[in-house]
């Protein structure tokens, strides 16, 4: 069953209820949250009900050696991360068959935060957990456990339960709850006297006119959620905001004693103790803090009430985490507002332009792919360390299922027996990182002290912890002295010398496949597989305030190849030669149409700028002609350049009208330019690219 109903509507309580009736008749529930500060507010609501027999806690990161043994042997309402339950919970199910034997109801909450790469981990999980408990139950018990699934914000939300689950689900979507009104707010920031790439003036930052905004707010005793894309900027705005309110009261004696309006707003994110985040959550549900500048870490499901407000700076990625976020205000049904601040960035200034999306845009289905073999392939690994595989347990992991394990006995990474598969390693599980692509980590490490500092998945190692480079973790700086691939560990020591770094990267596509193709005219559009080579090459020091260049230095790192899906469109060369008889500059023209279209895809699928990337080529050796690539950015894809695809007319007819209503001459981070440009945004053709993009969409379908 999955209960898709509206913020504060109840769906708590609709699996509470039948939950704890069977804790209370002698079984088990397990409750997966996607995190740790849920689980804690979850496990405070239970034990608020007091009612006797009812042993909850919870089993997570935050979870002390003796908590964690007290809810081994006792604890019969479990609630716990989807990392915990891969890593210790399932890798060690015997010393939990008591638990697992017994265990009537899985409830996962706020399961739209399942998508992508994460979500298709996830799924593999859950199934692993299926295995398990069908393992431990008493012979000719009844199929068990019953999943519950809950989800404010998930489009299709029968698919989305059967993609994690592997089983059909029945939808719960009708919803009688009170709530009261929520305006609505769209703010873009002014032009400053600033100027970027191409000379185009810059515009405030989101963040800094959040600060403004929250201290504002909590001047007026307004209590406030602002939501920040980074802990950095988290606890900047926070800071912004305890000046601009001491300034306030510095200059306005009436409003109380100075210092006392500053200490009602903080920060809150990831990274904190655990005792830290609950004080703060605390504080904001007794009106002890009026404002907090938080990272997602607060937008799910928590129980806050009483909000007045919430800036949200910058789109947040997903149509579900904007309303997630906006459903932080008027919980308790009082009338609230909630206002969204656009970056300097394509798909924020688009928005502002067209507000009527806001009202009718639907919140996205869940995107994941369970049949991705670079996912799936170390699950079935783990879930041989576990419980041999068997021709059953295949049915299980789905069709993709035996052409992997086949390929995972070829390569000694299984082997097979008269009973099934086994693994041949015990500990497979820690080897796979759900919330990356299924490699460890990098190390950061204080060299001085051996300190750990940090931890940066492996893809972002040669792009962030690079020999030389600059890396920042809760706004402290580091110098990177040594970059060990090998070992993964990057050696650093602490530092401030006034510039950042920005690594330069080469990227080159080519084509395996084509699955899918369409043709609009003399114009194609296709999907496919792809393997994308990238290469940093060099880096960039930049002074920290003024932006300018330092500097270039090269670097000697090895190529990294990804093996994904793309969505592209190459356009013939009599098109071409006409653009460039008009004057225009393909290459440019490709390349800023690459940027905006990358900026727009999160309209259409569920995803972040930061999940996919880009190639262009005035002429690509793949097709011989102009071409745009947009890949996933992960092993084997994950289904965001299929949306794309699917919905290929209305994105890139979204991308050429936001390019073309910029106010600005030749291109600026609103439209063409982009924060993650390997190649510095050049070239870039403003005019040349909504030339190219009328010239594709002359023939495309309405």
């Amino acid at each position: 069953m999955i209960i898709s109903t509206a913020a504060a509507s109840g769906k708590s309580l609709g699996y509470l209820m039948p939950a704890l009736t069977s804790v209370l008749a002698g079984d088990t529930v397990l409750y997966v949250t996607p995190t740790k500060a849920l689980a804690a507010d979850q496990l405070a609501s239970i034990r608020a009900l007091g009612l006797p027999g009812v042993q909850a806690a919870t089993f997570d990161g935050d979870s002390t050696y003796a908590e964690r043994a007290w809810a081994r042997s006792h604890a019969r309402y479990l609630l716990t991360t989807p990392d915990m339950l891969h890593r210790a919970l399932l890798p060690g199910h015997a010393r939990w068959s008591g638990f697992f034997s017994r265990l009537r109801y899985v409830v996962i909450d706020e399961c739209h935060g399942y998508r992508g790469v994460f979500g298709s981990h996830v799924a593999h999980v859950l199934r692993r957990l299926r295995r398990v408990v069908a393992h431990h139950a008493p012979p000719g018990a009844a199929p068990r456990p019953v999943f519950v699934l809950a989800s404010a914000t998930v489009g299709a939300p029968g698919v989305c339960a059967r993609l994690l689950t592997g089983l059909d689900a029945e939808e719960v979507t009708e919803d009688g709850s009170p709530r009261g009104p929520l305006a609505f707010a769209l703010w873009e920031p002014p032009l400053t006297d600033a100027r970027g790439e191409a000379g185009a003036r810059l515009r405030r930052t989101a963040t800094a006119q959040a600060a403004d905004l929250l201290g504002r707010l909590v001047s007026e005793n307004v209590q406030t959620l602002a939501f920040i894309r980074s802990r950095r900027g988290a606890e900047a705005v926070a800071l912004a905001a305890r000046r601009s309110l001491g300034a306030l009261e510095a200059s306005s004696p009436e409003t109380g004693s100075p210092g006392t309006g500053a200490s009602k707003v903080a920060a809150y994110r990831s990274g904190y103790l655990p005792e830290d985040r609950r004080r703060l959550e605390a504080e904001l549900s007794d009106g002890r803090l009026v404002g907090l500048a938080t990272t997602t870490a607060l937008e799910l499901g928590v129980n806050i009430t009483g909000l007045d407000a919430v800036l949200i700076a910058g789109w947040p990625g997903t149509w579900s985490s904007l309303w997630q976020q906006a459903g932080r205000a008027g919980r308790s049904g009082q009338s609230a507002a909630a206002v969204l601040i656009a970056r300097d960035d394509p798909l924020d200034t688009y928005l502002i332009r067209h507000p009527e999306l806001l009202l009718r845009h639907p919140v996205e289905a869940t995107v994941l792919d369970p049949a991705n073999p670079y996912v799936l392939s170390p699950h079935l690994c783990a879930a041989a360390a576990e419980l041999p595989l068997t021709e059953a347990d295949l049915d299980t992991f789905g069709p993709a299922a035996r052409p992997c394990v086949e390929d995972l006995t070829r390569a000694g990474r299984l082997r097979r027996r008269e009973r099934g598969w086994y693994g041949l390693r015990r500990d497979a599980a820690r080897a796979v990182n759900l919330r990356g692509a299924g490699l460890a980590p990098v190390r950061v490490v204080e060299q001085a002290t051996g300190r750990l500092v940090g931890t940066v998945d492996e893809p972002s190692a040669y792009l962030l912890v690079h020999e030389g480079a600059i890396y920042v973790h809760q706004g402290d700086s580091y110098l990177v002295t040594t970059l060990d691939l090998a070992d993964q560990v990057a050696l650093v020591e602490p530092g401030e010398p006034g510039y950042t770094t920005t690594a330069k990267t080469v990227t080159q596509i080519e084509v395996r496949g084509e699955l899918r193709a369409m043709t609009w005219g003399s114009a194609r559009v296709s999907f496919g597989d792809v393997q994308v080579t990238r290469q940093v090459t060099s880096f960039t020091r930049r002074g920290a305030e003024s932006g300018a260049a330092l500097g270039e230095t090269p670097l000697d790192l090895p190529p990294r190849h990804l093996l994904t899906r793309a969505v592209w469109w190459a356009i013939p060369g009599e098109a071409a030669e006409a653009l460039t008889a008009a004057g225009l500059d393909l290459a440019g023209a490709a390349h800023a149409a690459e940027h905006a279209s990358i900026g727009l895809l999160p309209l259409f699928a569920t995803c972040d700028r930061w999940d996919i990337g880009g190639v262009s080529a005035a002429r690509h050796p793949a097709t011989g002609q102009l071409t745009v690539f947009v890949y996933d950015g992960h092993d084997g894809g994950a289904g965001f350049a299929e949306r794309g695809y699917g919905a290929a007319a209305a994105w890139l007819r979204a991308t050429r009208q936001a390019i073309a209503s910029c106010d600005c001459e030749a291109g600026c981070p609103s439209c063409v330019q982009s924060p993650k440009c390997g190649n510095g945004n050049h070239p870039l053709s403003k005019r040349g690219a909504v030339a190219l993009l009328d010239t594709l969409l002359a023939d495309a379908p309405a």
